[in-house]
């Protein structure tokens, strides 16, 4: 079988089993969601809280103790760290620098997962199992119980409530993350995945080099990481290396699950709205845009202009040669277009329009089919956004699901669009304004202005991945990429929740001739088209004096 055959193969059955799941998995997370039952070890655990799993709270209760348990959260990592070497389980490791120990605290708690060290030689069991390892889950269970607020606030009517954010997040973390977590690890230790627990030890030799295992539960960080989050991985290398990756099946398995929960989340969408066909078209929407980014991507690496890559075929550099040039563009995607960051080959190396397009995924809002939750509440947003431009095309009040979207609605939807690019550019300008952060970038030109580019739209994204040509562990790096992974998760949440309330006290409008049908052919080429639009509008200048500079040269 040949190489390019193989890439359609391993990208096709992708795509199948993705499908073959999307039904019983939604479904199953719609009655994770909408059950009235408790169980009992959820009831101990609401009574540790000192929480009523029975009572309902209105936007404005749900967003604050989003807020209250992402503030806790940020503290106790935050302490772990700078206290790690009086810890038990420390491994000898000193205590983490404080610029690092915020920028890694934030990062995890905002399910960004953004590392600017390598995890072997500065944490040492204790903060990778009870801080890191933590935050893998319930930040991304953070995620999925805004986006069940927010379908809710679609579905219900005459109401100011949203549900419990606390018994979504425990639903979250015990009925759906975890389980899957349980199964995804010991299929990867099956393939070869390092599932350790030890102090430093030397185990082998890859290429002539020693390797060493400095602990930890790899496996299973790697399986959770896998489910929407992680950067550098334990080893820092992430899913390059063959401890945390070590076969093209293993490969394969990690990218299913960098998709599965969040390409799952419309039909549990559709579900609760009572229409599954509207989860139909959002999941449509999200199947266009990873398909126009998986040829693209992966057009830009077979394919690319310049002599070396067309006297070899491709282009090879940074690619992992045990997966060969499709597979590790497919991974580059799957990685960009989720909120997840994981790679399997290095972006920093990639072709100027295959690491422009890694940088397009992300700023397309990562919604294709985007992080655990977040993916689907933020489609859900430029779906809002896109009956608003038609209906001002048509001359009507514009609608979703029976929701008139007045002008509290479009405001907090507006808003909600223009933080991460506001985030992004605004810390892109000011790392490069001053000769200290510029000296970050080992390359010069349009190159370097990429890494910049990229480490901000991955941090204002939440994604996690990073060029690797820039050193980020630095004050400067450190202080502000914390900042934009904090603002770049939390206001966003905000605005979605007061849009859930809106749209939860409102009585919904009967269906009119006027009506635009919101689960057509029609109106997934419009959210697609309108998406792509305001992306090009609001980042073409930027990506014009980097990538696409490159690319001309």
């Amino acid at each position: 079988m040949g190489a390019t055959t193989a890439g359609v193969v391993f990208i096709g059955s992708l795509l199948l089993a993705l499908a073959a799941v999307h039904v019983p998995l939604g479904d199953h997370m719609y009655r994770v969601y909408s059950s009235t039952r408790h169980r009992r070890v959820e009831r101990a655990l609401y009574r540790t809280m000192g929480v009523d799993p029975d009572a309902e709270q209105g936007w404005g209760a749900y967003a604050r103790s989003v807020l209250a348990f992402s503030l806790v959260s940020v503290l106790l990592l935050y302490g772990l760290q700078r206290l790690q070497s009086h810890l038990l389980l420390s491994l000898g490791m000193k205590n983490v620098p404080d610029h690092v120990a915020w920028n890694t605290a934030v990062s995890f708690v905002t399910n960004t997962n953004w590392q600017s060290y390598s995890g072997e030689s500065t944490m040492g069991h204790l903060v990778q199992m009870a801080g890191l390892a933590v935050q893998n889950f319930v930040s991304a269970a953070v995620g999925m119980a805004v986006a069940m607020a927010f379908v809710r606030g679609l579905a219900r009517k005459r109401t100011g409530d949203l549900g419990n954010f606390w018994v979504d997040l425990t639903r979250g973390v015990l009925r759906i993350l975890l389980p899957i977590a349980v199964v995804a690890a010991v299929v990867l230790v099956a393939g070869g995945a390092v599932q350790n627990f030890a102090g430093p030890h030397t185990v082998g030799t890859l290429a002539g080099h020693p390797q060493t295992l400095t602990g930890g539960p790899v496996a299973s960080q790697e399986a959770i990481k896998e489910l929407g989050t992680n950067g550098g991985g334990f080893y820092n290398a992430n899913s390059a290396h063959p401890f945390e990756n070590p076969t093209a099946w293993t490969n394969w398995i990690e990218i299913f699950l960098l998709v599965v929960i969040a390409s799952a989340l419309p039909r549990t969408f559709g579900r609760m709205a009572g229409q599954k066909r509207q989860g139909y078209a959002i999941v449509a929407v999200m199947g266009v845009l990873a398909v126009l980014s998986i040829c693209a991507t992966t057009a830009a690496q077979v394919a690319h202009h310049g002599t070396v890559p067309q006297a070899v075929g491709s282009a090879a550099e940074g690619t992992e040669a045990r997966f060969g040039i499709v597979d590790s563009a497919m991974f580059a995607t799957a990685t960009t277009l989720t909120s997840t960051g994981a790679v399997d080959s290095f972006h920093d190396s990639y072709t100027s329009l295959g690491g422009g397009m890694a940088m397009l995924n992300m700023m397309l809002g990562e919604v294709a089919p985007g992080g655990v939750g977040s993916g689907l509440y933020g489609m859900l947003i430029l779906a809002i956004i896109t009956v608003f431009v038609a209906g001002l095309m048509v001359g009507r009040t514009p609608e979703y699901l029976g929701k008139k979207i007045g002008a509290r609605e479009m405001k907090l939807a507006s808003l909600y669009f223009l933080v991460t690019p506001g985030l992004v550019l605004t810390g892109t300008a000011i790392a490069m304004a001053f000769p200290g952060p510029r000296a970050s970038m080992l390359n010069g030109g349009p190159h370097g202005f990429s890494e910049v580019l990229y480490a901000f739209t991955s941090a204002s994204n939440n994604n996690g991945s990073a060029f690797a040509g820039l050193t980020v562990n630095t004050p400067f790096y450190d202080v502000a990429l914390g900042l934009a992974m904090l603002l770049g998760r939390f206001l966003p949440i905000v605005l979605v929740l007061a849009l859930a309330g809106s749209l939860a006290r409102q009585t919904p409008v009967p269906v009119s001739a006027g009506t635009l049908p919101t689960h057509r052919l029609q109106f997934v080429g419009m959210v697609a088209g309108v998406t792509l639009v305001l992306v090009a509008l609001t980042f073409f200048p930027a990506l014009a004096l980097g990538p696409l500079a490159e690319g001309i040269r």
